[in-house]
């Protein structure tokens, strides 16, 4: 039984390359021809391939459903915490998970930092989104024309005199956040905190979410903390496979740090 389900599931990404026939299912799996088509006719049954015309095989639209009904159900909450908590461990410093729905970027969840110093951010809630680190990452993976949209419209608070001033600079941020594949905000919300975030992708390749440790400069220096960067995008690419399957959710024009 092992033997057959391995077998058919082998065909499901020979056939994602395109339709193929009878012969060449069967010389793929190394099989007589009669116990190809008994699993072709098993994965038909079940909507997961389709018979053409010409006779040859294609995955099914039930296959295209299933795959989309496991994106909607995904939680990435649920599946980025695990690694949340063991990047807390790891670093000591508070992590923060995000994303952006509805024109505002969200904490979704938050490992607290070790030592008595707490930050003032709380799941379910925007974050300052000119400034924050998770916020430059999620934004700057926008097409052109909406991050110009977005950033002529937000309001530029001045938090602390090293806050983004106007559009024009969030739009440069954002080109190099996108460029690079990290994001920092030191002392741009608060003078004394400082973050580094790194982005989650899903299976598109596009930007999901995005994972952040931050530290008050009490207790780490700014340098101090962007030597966590090689640990965070592990993190952040590690949340990424698990989210996606893909085990390089780097973009090709993004440079190692």
């Amino acid at each position: 039984m092992s033997q057959s389900v391995d077998r058919a599931l082998t065909i499901l990404p020979l056939l994602a390359q395109g339709p193929a026939d009878l012969g060449l299912v069967a010389d793929r799996l190394g099989v007589h021809k009669s116990t190809a088509l008994r699993l072709l006719r098993t994965l038909h049954d079940h909507g997961l391939v389709y018979r053409q015309q010409d006779h040859r095989y294609r995955l099914g639209a039930r296959l295209f459903a299933l795959a989309q009904e496991a994106v909607e159900n995904l939680d990435i909450r649920e599946i980025a915490h695990p690694h949340l908590v063991a990047l807390n461990e790891q670093c000591g410093h508070t992590v923060h998970l995000a994303v952006y729905t509805e024109h505002e970027v969200l904490y979704i969840d938050k490992v607290e930092s070790r030592y008595p110093v707490r930050m003032y951010s709380l799941i379910g809630k925007p974050v300052a989104i000119t400034v924050a680190a998770v916020a430059k990452l999620l934004l700057a993976d926008l097409p052109e024309a909406e991050r110009r949209t977005l950033a002529g419209r937000l309001d530029y608070p001045l938090y602390t005199p090293r806050s983004t001033p106007n559009a024009a600079a969030f739009l440069a941020e954002l080109a190099t956040v996108r460029e690079q594949g990290w994001a920092t905000d030191l002392g741009g919300h608060e003078e004394s905190i400082n973050c580094v975030g790194a982005p989650i992708r899903g299976a598109d390749g596009r930007v999901t979410a995005a994972v952040s440790v931050s530290a008050p400069n009490v207790v780490v220096t700014a340098d101090e903390l962007l030597t966590l960067l090689p640990l965070l995008r592990r993190t952040a690419d590690a949340i990424s496979g698990e989210c996606s399957g893909n085990n390089h959710p780097r973009k090709p024009h993004e440079r190692q740090h």
